[in-house]
């Protein structure tokens, strides 16, 4: 089995270990002041690059190393180079647990990790020429940079960079997001629901969002809190909305792979919103930011997983197990506790962060219940994989 083994077992099964052991170490040093070096940049920066080249990484690799197959029918990564590939991220996750005492050693094995993936998610693509997933290996390789701009400023050689590789990371997982979001919600649904639906994508939209996502993510990464990334919010509020509208029919509430999904999208379409307010309001910065990283990128990757760990070992992705349900419950949950709560009630921030990363912890816990045992067994139709 090991030879044949795809990428999104060991992949998704340290995702969720790294989801759950961040955050708690998190809540250690944001709740309890737990002793950790993280000089020269912040616990809050410390904090939200493990989320999301620790935690968001992993769940992009073991997705993209595992679709690459898919699309292209080359075989990917696997035996001794994949479980390589492997090594270096969790030993990059296992370095930066640590803080960054030993930062150096933290950024070569992230950086072997990064350029590896790269390679072998272009490798097959290139192989057959195939040219639509060409703005893959072009994110792929703008999380890395984004990555390296991290570690330059975390060992002092950037006074910037800490900041610019993470709000640069985020906005490109994001990114990520809208665009395969884009190409596999209308696909889910249409196969999904049970029933005959008429999915509507307007041409005219797609290629508006991709021309205001960009000028947002570099008025955010390079002018941050700017009116210009607000106005662009507002844009990107509108013209999500009208995709998810397109998308929709009833039938996905009986699904809750499906409902997943759509409750993701929601939640980002509320940060571009939220993002929009701050042309009328001080709207606090950290409210959209947790918005779309919690609420987006944490809601749709767990119901990614928990999607392509059903379809890739064998079992019918229509009948999720009964554990789902609360899994993505909590995690809306998680999303809602961390951004409306503290506008409605401020003055208790500390419990709504401590009660949403209870309920972010609770959501992986509930995931690894059901699926780390179908991560470690061979698929239950005998086929490789």
């Amino acid at each position: 089995m090991v030879s044949k083994m795809l990428a999104f077992r060991p992949f998704f099964a340290g995702a969720v270990l790294i989801a759950i052991l961040v955050m708690i170490a998190w809540m250690g040093v944001y709740l309890f002041h737990l002793p950790i070096d993280v000089s020269p940049i912040s616990t809050f920066q410390w904090h939200a690059h493990e989320m999301i080249f620790g935690y968001a990484m992993a769940v992009i690799a073991g997705f993209l190393l595992t679709a690459a197959g898919n699309w292209t029918g080359q075989e990917t990564l696997a035996g001794a180079w994949l479980a390589w590939l492997f090594s270096s991220w969790l030993l990059a996750r296992l370095l930066m647990l640590a803080g960054t005492q030993l930062i150096g050693w933290a950024a070569l094995a992230d950086m072997l990790f990064m350029l590896g993936l790269g390679i072998a998610v272009t490798r097959p693509i290139v192989s057959v020429r195939q040219k639509r997933q060409a703005p893959v290996l072009l994110m792929v390789g703008l999380l890395t940079a984004a990555n390296a701009l991290f570690y330059l400023g975390a060992t002092g050689l950037l006074s910037q960079g800490a900041n610019w590789g993470i709000y640069g990371g985020l906005y490109m997982v994001l990114g990520m997001v809208l665009f395969m979001g884009s190409r596999v919600i209308p696909f889910f649904t249409e196969r999904g629901v049970g029933y005959s639906v008429e999915i509507k994508n307007f041409r005219w939209n797609d290629v508006t969002m991709f021309i205001l996502y960009p000028l947002f993510l570099l008025s955010e990464v390079f002018n941050p809190n700017h009116t210009t990334g607000a106005a662009l919010a507002a844009g990107l509020a509108i013209s999500n909305s009208i995709r998810v509208f397109g998308w929709y029919t009833a039938g996905i509430w009986k699904k809750p792979l499906l409902w997943g999904l759509f409750a993701a999208f929601i939640m980002i379409i509320l940060g571009f919103g939220l993002r929009a307010l701050a042309l009328v309001s001080t709207m606090p910065t950290f409210i959209p930011v947790h918005a779309f990283a919690v609420g987006g990128v944490g809601m749709i990757t767990i119901a990614m997983m928990a999607r392509v760990t059903l379809g890739h070992t064998g079992r019918n992705i229509h009948q999720a197990p009964a554990i789902v349900t609360p899994m993505l419950a909590s995690m809306l949950l998680a999303a809602i506790v961390r951004v409306f709560l503290p506008l409605i009630a401020p003055s208790h921030y500390t419990l709504w962060v401590s009660v949403s990363a209870f309920l972010w912890i609770l959501s992986f816990v509930f995931f690894a219940s059901a699926y780390i045992p179908m991560l470690l067994k061979p698929r239950v139709d005998g086929k490789p994989g």
